[in-house]
């Protein structure tokens, strides 16, 4: 089979069956509120060397999205085999890194039962070209804002009691991604490659369109801005902190402006697939490379050693 080909399994949300999906078919109905509402969850996980990376981290904020959306509770057994199988026939058609993306819907308005399925497709060649010759950003506000200061809005981002506002689903990693992608795709139209989003209001890095910023300074320090609220929490940025610092890096999360970006040795973005993409110009100011960029692609690559 042509390894182009994505492989498809479908997870029965209530415990059921897991089973292979022909591509060349269709998957979902007219009425999935992942299509009328994008109402549902994902996850987009690395398989690299055979396995899937940073596992137990995508398992749980999986989890919390789906509680956050009241969803019916993943059964992890069932992601993870289904996860396997799909793994295990990619390994017999190539040695290369593929992206494996979970999806979790509220399902068929007419059935109301939910729908889930997971994909394994290759690593896109624009993401490979990234990889190795970074992204030029633009800074932008993000166009709405969460209030912060809300008692509870740090417990919802940690998949917790969403208070005061029950529907309030930060900390949620949803399907509804159509405001990130206008914004790729506005900051392409303007010879940019990717999107830092700023607070307008105190000039607060935020985040990527679908990336966590990582800046590295002198003294071997990794800064991150405080996730929570209004920054989803990075599965590849928890992974790199907790290696970092065993190998001796100084890691912590702090609030930072777009100057703390420009004076810092080195700004890269971080995702499952991308994995370690470093910011080469912001706003049309050039970053030139560090002397130890490879070294920081190294850590970032070995903190996502697979489970």
């Amino acid at each position: 089979m042509d390894s182009s080909s994505p492989i498809i399994y479908v997870v029965e949300p209530y415990g059921g069956s897991i089973r292979r999906h022909n591509s060349a078919l269709p998957l979902i109905y007219w009425d999935d509120a992942a299509v009328t509402r994008g109402d549902g969850v994902f996850e987009t996980l690395l398989i690299r060397d055979g396995h899937p990376a940073n596992l137990q981290r995508h398992l749980d904020r999986f989890r919390a999205s789906a509680r956050l959306l009241e969803l019916p509770e993943p059964n992890e057994e069932d992601w993870i085999a289904a996860t396997r199988e799909a793994v295990t026939e990619w390994s017999q058609r190539s040695e290369e890194d593929a992206k494996c993306v979970w999806t979790y819907t509220r399902g068929r308005e007419t059935t109301g039962h939910p729908s889930a399925w997971l994909t394994l497709t290759p690593v896109a060649d624009s993401v490979l070209k990234q990889r190795k010759k970074g992204v030029k950003v633009m800074t932008s506000p993000r166009g709405f804002s969460i209030d912060t200061s809300l008692p509870g809005v740090d417990e919802a981002t940690e998949g917790g009691d969403p208070k005061p506002a029950p529907w309030l689903t930060v900390g949620a990693k949803t399907l509804n991604y159509a405001a990130n992608m206008a914004a790729l795709r506005y900051a392409r139209s303007r010879g940019f490659d990717d999107v830092i989003y700023v607070d307008p209001g105190t000039g607060r890095v935020l985040e990527g369109a679908t990336s966590t910023v990582i800046t590295v300074r002198s003294g071997g320090k990794l800064r991150t801005p405080v996730p929570g609220g209004d920054i989803l929490p990075g599965t590849t940025q928890a992974a790199l902190f907790e290696y970092a610092e065993e190998e001796g890096w100084r890691c912590k999360a702090k609030d930072m402006t777009v100057e703390r970006l420009l004076d810092a040795e080195s700004v890269w973005l971080v995702s499952s697939v991308r994995v370690a993409v470093r910011v080469t110009e912001i706003d049309g100011v050039p970053l030139p490379a560090p002397d130890n960029e490879d070294e920081v692609r190294d850590l970032i690559n070995s903190a996502l050693g697979a489970e």
